[in-house]
């Protein structure tokens, strides 16, 4: 509490304490304030180049969510000569967006991914020659050519989270799973890197409700993210609902945006799923295996939960699946631009609200027939 405080006068000193013929403009970047100042006659595009400057986010990675004047993208404003003073100054303006590092960080675990999968390709084709021959069937061989190439080519866990080493043993039941797998050949699907989420960075609390992000789909498969913990970490979530998850987020490899073409193809992947495992239900064992371990309470009704927002293209490693579809920037095609995931669970809130208002207008009209239905009877 003492911290807080110290933090807040801290930064109410930074902002009362500007150099003389100054405005300062304060920013909030994942959760931190940076109080920049500039001289009266500054721009939004002064802005925009102190932001790389300081914080080392390029300029078209930069997004500004300004109160009363929207999102706006630095690398396309609207009106690049817009002055700071009178339209910036004493406004609570968040930053979205990814610096050069984690874009750099992203795609060292891809190719690092993309090399740990041609090494275990390498070893078992080594296997292969060394084995003794025993003449497979030529439909035998097509199957196991298909189980390693329409796959997930590399797992990986969250070091920084608990016990990672259950995470990983989740994401290769995932990859093992009798229906995901037939699946995957089914439609040819093959994704560089499956892993793991970390839900606090993909939930969102607000007088509002809580909003959280289940699955995300980078670049149409180059990796899928999934949530698989509950919120404190003390377990994981129920398998058939991760599950289903993925089959959302595999249909992104095809489709960006939520649209008919989607959701056709999240439908039929989960039937497919679906019926590719009933033979273990048959069996009287359930496909989740041992529910009680990956379960989590559901919240109550201010809690909202979203799959994603569409596949998405770009730098940030987040996930999605899509792009411009719920609200992201590209598409699952690779349509480019980058959405974050604030960005993300922003749009999730959006619909939430939209859809309350919705509600709402649809029951006072009901009300209104009512009134004017109680009105002629009389």
């Amino acid at each position: 509490m003492e911290d807080r405080e110290q933090e807040q006068q801290s930064s109410s000193a930074s902002a009362s304490s500007s150099p003389p013929d100054t405005i300062a403009i304060a920013i909030t970047h994942h959760g931190q304030q940076h109080i920049l100042h500039f001289d009266p006659e500054a721009t939004i595009t002064d802005l925009a180049r102190r932001v790389e400057e300081t914080l080392f986010i390029p300029t078209a990675n930069q997004k500004l969510l300004v109160p009363k004047l929207g999102l706006l993208k630095a690398a396309a404003l609207p009106d690049p000569a817009l002055r700071l003073a009178g339209h910036l100054t004493d406004k609570k303006i968040a930053l979205m967006g990814t610096s050069s590092a984690e874009i750099a960080s992203l795609h060292a675990a891809s190719q690092e991914a993309a090399a740990q999968a041609e090494r275990i390709a390498s070893a078992r084709q080594q296997q292969r020659r060394n084995a003794p021959k025993a003449w497979p069937s030529s439909s035998s061989r097509r199957s196991q050519e298909e189980e390693s190439t329409y796959t997930f080519a590399a797992l990986r866990a969250l070091p920084h989270l608990p016990d990672p080493g259950r995470s990983l043993a989740f994401l290769e039941r995932l990859r093992r799973d009798p229906g995901i797998r037939a699946a995957m050949r089914a439609h040819r699907f093959r994704v560089g890197l499956l892993t793991e989420m970390d839900p606090a960075a993909y939930t969102e609390a607000t007088h509002e409700g809580t909003t959280r992000i289940l699955g995300l789909n980078r670049n149409a498969g180059e990796a899928i993210e999934l949530r698989l913990r509950t919120d404190a970490y003390d377990g994981y979530r129920d398998y058939r609902t991760i599950r289903r998850t993925l089959c959302h987020e595999l249909a992104h490899n095809v489709h960006g945006p939520h649209d008919r073409s989607f959701w056709d193809l999240c439908h039929q992947i989960e039937r497919e799923v679906d019926r590719a495992s009933a033979w273990k239900e048959r069996g009287g064992r359930a496909v989740g295996g041992d529910d009680a371990v990956y379960y989590e309470p559901v919240g109550g009704a201010s809690e909202e939960v979203a799959y994603d927002h569409g596949g998405w293209t770009g730098g940030e490693f987040v996930l999605g699946g899509g792009g411009s579809g719920a609200g992201g920037s590209g598409s699952g095609s690779g349509s480019g631009g980058t959405i974050s995931r604030r960005e993300i669970i922003a749009k999730a809130a959006e619909e939430r609200i939209k859809m309350m208002a919705n509600s709402q207008q649809k029951q006072r009209q009901k009300q209104d027939e009512r009134d004017g239905d109680s009105g002629s009877s009389a």
